[in-house]
């Protein structure tokens, strides 16, 4: 189980890791004319989302409910701010990418083409909606719910043995990894 005092540390790191990605997408742009600063900037930014990723599903394996054998119910739970988070990694990953190889020889230049335009602004909308639904999700785990066992674990877990059951396609069979085994 997540102590409070854990859960207290590893959201303030999440925020932590939120908020340095915020400052990097506002004021990234005015450090145009120092590209290896700016090619620091971004990386750090890149890792910082790829360790929230990891923070978030390290947070997944601790809940009572991935212990219990319902990855599925905890990944149906959480699937848009999974998506959201890889889409958004990859939309800033490519205008990185994208900006670095336009302005990295010529620094003093303005340069700002229809796609990167474009990419910008996918780019920054992605990065509200991450770090709402990433916020969200972070909160979200901190219920204890999901870290004891609980009557709502029970009806979802005998809800999905039923669903087993009746599966045809499975014949009855639990699938290989999808059955509690430890109590």
């Amino acid at each position: 189980m997540l102590q409070t005092s854990n859960y207290s540390l590893v959201l303030s790191l999440q925020f932590l890791l939120l908020s340095y990605d915020l400052f990097v997408n506002s004021f990234s742009e005015l450090l145009r004319a120092a590209p290896v600063i700016q090619l620091v900037l971004f990386i750090i930014q890149d890792i910082a989302v790829l360790f929230n990723i990891i923070i978030i599903f390290l947070m997944f394996f601790n809940t009572f409910v991935f212990q219990a054998g319902l990855v599925n119910l905890l990944f149906h739970k959480f699937k848009g701010t999974i998506i959201l988070t890889a889409v958004y990694f990859a939309l800033s990953i490519s205008l990185h990418v994208w900006v670095m190889n336009l302005r990295w020889k010529n620094s003093n230049r303005f340069v700002w083409t229809d796609g990167l335009q474009t990419l910008f602004v996918f780019q920054r909308l992605a990065a509200v909606l991450y770090c709402y639904f990433y916020k969200r999700t972070a909160v979200r785990l901190g219920d204890p719910r999901f870290y004891q066992d609980s009557l709502w674990l029970r009806k979802k877990f005998m809800q999905v043995q039923r669903e087993r059951s009746t599966d045809p396609s499975t014949g009855g069979a639990p699938s290989p990894g999808s059955v509690c085994t430890a109590h």
